[in-house]
């Protein structure tokens, strides 16, 4: 209690310093989420700790909320220090999720597809090997030196 009569709302005269700081911190910060499905009834959580009020936006935003985080500037005021758009972010979210499913299912369809067609290069390359086997299993054919198999054809025009 005071007392000091004249002035009441005064802090007491101090006779010596004492070591300790005296000065009021004024840091605050007050985060405000609202929903559009109940925009009567926004969540408001203030906080002293600047992380913890970016953790808090961040939550906030997830679950779907606009989010409007206040630093507190003294003497009741306060002011805008950053906003988040919840649904924005999960908006954006979703079709970032919905394009790498995307992307996963092209690049299992191309899989199949390269490992189909490497099957069937694999099946063609059996088969040309085969047929190389029984063409090297057959017994020569008696050719001229040129390669041609019969007597070279003479037309009237040649002669």
């Amino acid at each position: 209690m005071n007392r000091n009569r004249k002035h009441p709302q005064r802090a007491p005269h101090r006779r010596r310093a004492s070591a300790t700081d005296r000065t009021k911190n004024i840091s605050g910060y007050r985060i405000t989420g609202s929903w559009d499905q109940r925009p009567d009834r926004p969540a408001i959580k203030p906080t002293q700790d600047r992380k913890a009020a970016r953790r808090i936006a961040r939550e906030l935003a997830e679950q779907g909320a606009y989010v409007v985080v206040e630093r507190h500037d003294g003497y009741g005021l306060w002011s805008t220090w950053f906003e988040v758009d919840g649904p924005a972010l999960l908006a954006e979210r979703r079709a970032a999720e919905e394009e790498q499913r995307q992307r996963a299912a092209e690049e299992y369809r191309r899989a199949q597809r390269e490992e189909a067609e490497r099957l069937a290069a694999a099946e063609q390359c059996a088969r040309d090997r085969d047929a190389l086997a029984r063409l090297m299993v057959r017994p020569p054919v008696a050719r001229e030196q040129c390669g041609r198999r019969d007597a070279r054809h003479v037309t009237g025009a040649q002669r």
